[in-house]
């Protein structure tokens, strides 16, 4: 019950618009119920042939009831849904402040598409809380205690029947479906999520599927997921008819109830027979609130399933923590790893074993070595993306975890393998290393990295889209993009990791020369396996299995004949 406690604690600061949404769904019911008994007690007047004056009143009162219960039932959905979104509003806030701070190191484990569907399918299944969990019972007590004493004044056998069609079609009714849909909603979201990531992965692997003819194949699985979500929505389908059937009878049932006890009570000139049909169709309508009470099992169920699936992220520890201070200032933008040593998972081998290296400021140091050395785990604790389990990394004559993550990631730059292009126009891309920036810086930057003249060419310039992952550009144009960026960001630090791959050897060569003016007066690291261009390096150090088996200058290592020289000769 954690997650409806929580989803509770999120509707409390709008208790002033819940209890005015549960007046106005109260007084939508009373108008239905209004509308019901004041006509039949016109009809019955009307057949008694009185002056057509004394109908005035009871005519009024039906036009009232039938105006009010459109005007209140409009009210009451206005109310309600804006309740509702506000709430939407909420979860959607605290799942991303859940979800941010886990990236990337908590966040690995999960399908891009599942998280998809946790944001949005398990999101939008909340806006059935209110509606048909929370309000529904309180709206159908508040009826049976208006109009059960407004039957009261009659006869309290009137409000006894009132009372026991109420319980049973309010309680039994619930109870029975609860047992026959148990596990629904559960399924119903697991389903959802699972056909969400399904397709998502189809989607982002689209190219692969066709190219190694698995479309089919993942086409027939995504039927198999659908046609089990459509089985588990026909049964709830079915279970909500037969639950409507259930009321309606109980409804109806309720109905023959009083008027047969009216009949009697008339017959002893205990009520009058004008009051009858009143009494009777009156009883009838207020069955409009418990309809859909059968329900609200399954509809907690779904919810309570889903909250629980956000839960899980917001409520997980992220891998790196600031530690609440405030992050100190520093004495330069020189680093340095002391016998650090990293891995991602316990049970996993060492990442990084007593890496030991510094950079002074405006310092050059190049980090080589084969697949899986540990050269970008580097990279991934000096932005704090995870934190190492030994060890001491220093920044600016301070240690790194003294810094808040923001301020840690605020004095560094990186340019990586994979730029990441959103699908928006290159101002918005560029700008989202530095929202503050200037026209004229925009222009500066792209200048540097010698895109601005291309982005004229463009028909709407800086305002063109680059399209889904920036595929209407180039590799060369998107690496770029992302030297511009890095230049918009102007950080002291300056990160490449693996920036030159996968460009042709023309590009990369005009790359890398943009690159070498970047790095002036920054502080730089470059991770890479390619060394064509190291020999500007101060120092270059070789990765293997975590730790530095040689260091030096270019010549320097070449004449050792090691494993710098081993990838030199594979290179060439």
């Amino acid at each position: 019950m954690k997650s409806i406690t929580w989803l509770i604690h999120l509707m409390l600061p709008n208790w002033r618009r819940i209890l005015l949404a549960l007046i106005l769904s109260t007084l939508t019911i009373t108008s239905h119920i209004g509308l019901m008994a004041t006509s039949a007690y016109l009809l019955a007047r009307a057949a008694l042939h009185p002056p057509i004056l004394d109908l005035m009143v009871t005519i009024v009162g039906v036009r009232f009831f039938g105006l009010s219960r459109a005007v209140f039932r409009y009210l009451e959905r206005y109310v309600s849904h804006d309740v509702t979104f506000r709430v939407l509003n909420q979860i959607r806030v605290k799942f991303y402040q859940g979800l941010e701070p886990l990236a990337p190191a908590r966040l690995l484990n999960y399908r891009s598409g599942d998280l998809l569907s946790r944001i949005v399918a398990d999101v939008e299944i909340q806006q059935n809380f209110y509606l048909r969990v929370f309000a529904p019972p309180f709206v159908a007590l508040l009826v049976l205690v208006g109009y059960g004493f407004f039957l009261a004044r009659y006869d309290f056998r009137f409000t006894c029947i009132l009372a026991g069609c109420f319980l049973v079609a309010g309680l039994v009714i619930p109870w029975a479906i609860k047992g026959l849909s148990q596990g629904v909603g559960r399924q119903m979201v697991v389903l959802r999520a699972e056909l969400n990531t399904q397709v998502a992965d189809s989607l982002m692997g689209m190219t692969e599927l066709i190219a190694y003819g698995q479309a089919q194949a993942h086409l027939a699985r995504i039927q198999q997921t659908g046609k089990k979500l459509v089985k588990e929505q026909r049964k709830i389908a079915g279970l909500a008819a037969f639950s409507s059937a259930l009321t309606g009878l109980v409804a109806n049932l309720g109905l023959w109830l009083v008027l047969v006890l009216g009949i009697l009570l008339v017959e002893k000139g205990q009520l009058s027979g004008v009051n009858l049909g009143m009494v009777a169709l009156g009883t009838f309508s207020s069955f409009e609130a418990l309809f859909p009470l059968a329900l609200v099992p399954y509809h907690m169920e779904q919810s309570r399933t889903a909250a629980d699936r956000l839960l899980e992220l917001i409520e997980t520890e992220p891998a790196v923590q600031d530690s609440g201070a405030d992050s100190p200032q520093p004495k330069g933008m020189d680093f340095s790893f002391q016998d650090v040593s990293f891995r991602y998972e316990q049970a996993e081998p060492w990442a990084l074993k007593r890496l030991t290296f510094s950079i002074p400021q405006n310092g050059r140091v190049a980090i080589v070595g084969q697949s899986g050395a540990g050269k970008t785990s580097i990279v991934n604790l000096l932005l704090r993306f995870w934190d190492y389990d030994e060890g001491q990394i220093n920044l600016g004559g301070h240690s790194l975890r003294d810094y808040t993550q923001d301020d840690a990631r605020r004095f560094i730059g990186v340019v990586t393998q994979r730029t990441h292009l959103f699908n928006a126009t290159i101002r918005e891309n560029l700008l989202l290393a530095n929202p503050e920036g200037t026209e004229d810086e925009l222009i500066k930057a792209s200048q540097q990295a010698k895109l601005h003249d291309f982005i004229l060419t463009l028909p709407q310039g800086y305002d063109s889209y680059v399209g889904e992952g920036g595929f209407k550009l180039s590799g060369g144009q998107r690496q770029r993009l992302a030297i511009a960026r890095v230049l918009l960001k102007n950080a002291p630090i300056l990160i490449l990791d693996e920036a030159m791959d996968g460009l042709d050897p023309l590009t990369e060569r005009d790359v890398m020369d943009e690159v070498i003016q970047l790095m002036e007066g920054r502080t730089t690291l470059v991770i890479t396996h390619r060394l064509p261009g190291l020999e500007k390096m101060d120092e270059i150090l070789v990765l293997d299995q975590g730790k530095i088996s040689e260091r030096g200058k270019h010549a320097e290592l070449l004449l050792k004949k090691g494993l710098y020289h081993k990838l030199w000769e594979i290179e060439g």
